[in-house]
């Protein structure tokens, strides 16, 4: 477990324990996932648009020094 969840009680925010059970039971590739989404009219450019830069957010924040 993660020292920070130590810290907080070991008691994970709802928010953290769903991406945990995402992440576990995800298999593929995302990128193609979302990709496909877009060209089958399921999402919006701009939905896209907004998941690309989400993702490239959340991977400067879990990057050490912000390497990728």
């Amino acid at each position: 477990m993660n020292p920070l969840f130590k810290m907080m009680g070991g008691n994970m925010p709802p928010i953290v324990q769903q991406y945990m059970q995402f992440r576990n039971n995800f298999n593929g590739d995302a990128r193609a996932q979302v990709q496909q989404m877009l060209s089958s009219g399921k999402i919006t450019q701009q939905q896209y648009d907004n998941a690309v830069q989400m993702a490239q957010q959340l991977q400067a924040m879990l990057t050490p020094n912000g390497r990728r």
